[in-house]
């Protein structure tokens, strides 16, 4: 297999060239060489992806097996759609990671493969979707557009030559949103430590190295198709979680359990102040039977969150990202809550 990775210096990324290396297949990777360090053993193309002219540079370079889209997070509908245009004389299935943030119905209500999408055009501009001045509801524009960015992508390749996979939480070595690393240093902390919610709060979130592995599948494949890409439904716990942070890092903490009502009295963020908190209702109950059935397997969180300690502990450090900075609650804050519980 000759296969082109978009990106491919950092985190998911990272994890599907290397493990497209140990499936001895050859990997083309296109990124401005500016975040992260190329993987040994990979062919590498520097180049901007708003550049046309590079766009056509890189399509010499082909054709593929296959080309994985792990780095338009933060690029318009337009542009993935040129990108993919450039590309589809010389990609053979286009396997591009979205977002479970496309749904129209994310985070309150529960998700299948066939929810409704938010609307969103594939030749959109980085507008398209904002919300007016004073818009006090979600803020739905991410998803507007990379609802939109799905689209380019189909809008080129078809429904036969396109994989769209939507992951939730993506959690593992590597990680530079900031999430587990915050939880394993909290926990590394020791002391009483605020736990949000109840131990029983189910969650769902993947690693890193398994939505890696899917979508090289899916590159594999003969066929598209569209994959939520999580954990099951029901599985993993938030205190099953936490507690695996604390084991994992053998410090003599404990978990002081606060009910989301005093939290939120508190006014703690949710989804970042206690990373992987949120009241919503449909946040954990996402179904992602499909990708099951054509072969994703999940290892147990706790597996995630020992490497990830290992990763961090061996001199592990991420891409830099704005997003790490946003994690995390302040002691002085975690005091007064724990405080009022009376701990």
């Amino acid at each position: 297999m000759r296969i082109l990775v978009l990106g491919g210096t950092w985190f998911l990324g990272r994890a599907v060239v290397e493990g497209a290396l140990q499936r001895n297949w050859q990997v083309t990777t296109f990124n401005r060489g500016l975040s992260g360090q190329a993987v040994a053993g990979t062919a590498a193309v520097h180049g901007d992806r708003m550049n046309p002219g590079d766009l056509q540079r890189l399509a010499e370079h082909g054709p593929w097996d296959a080309v994985v889209d792990t780095s338009a997070s933060s690029l318009a509908p337009r542009d993935v759609l040129a990108g993919a245009t450039a590309l589809k004389d010389v990609a053979g299935q286009y396997v591009y990671v979205s977002t479970v943030s496309a749904y129209q119905g994310w985070p309150d209500e529960p998700l299948t493969e066939s929810s409704p999408v938010l609307d969103g055009p594939p030749d959109a501009d980085s507008e398209y979707g904002k919300m007016p001045e004073g818009w006090d509801g979600p803020d739905l524009h991410y998803g507007r557009q990379k609802a939109g960015t799905e689209r380019a992508v189909l809008a080129v390749l078809g429904q036969g030559g396109t994989t769209i996979m939507r992951p939730g939480v993506i959690l593992g070595p590597g990680e530079y949103v900031g999430r587990l690393p915050w939880w394993l240093t909290r926990a590394a902390r020791g002391g009483k430590i605020v736990a949000p919610g109840t131990p029983e709060k189910t969650i769902q979130p993947v690693d890193v190295r398994d939505v890696a592995a899917f979508a090289l599948d899916r590159a594999e494949a003969s066929s598209g198709g569209t994959f939520n890409v999580t954990a099951p439904v029901g599985r993993e716990t938030m205190g099953g979680f936490l507690t695996a942070c604390l084991e994992t890092t053998g410090a003599p903490g404990s978990l002081v359990w606060a009910p989301d009502e005093l939290l939120i009295e508190h006014k703690v963020r949710q989804w970042t102040e206690l990373p992987l908190w949120r009241t919503h209702a449909g946040v954990w109950r996402i179904d992602s039977s499909g990708a099951y059935a054509a072969g994703l397997s999940c290892r147990p969180l706790a597996k995630t969150v020992a490497d990830t300690w290992r990763w961090m502990q061996s001199g592990g450090m991420p891409v830099e990202h704005p997003r790490w900075a946003e994690h995390g609650i302040d002691p002085t804050k975690e005091a007064k809550i724990l405080a009022a519980l009376g701990r």
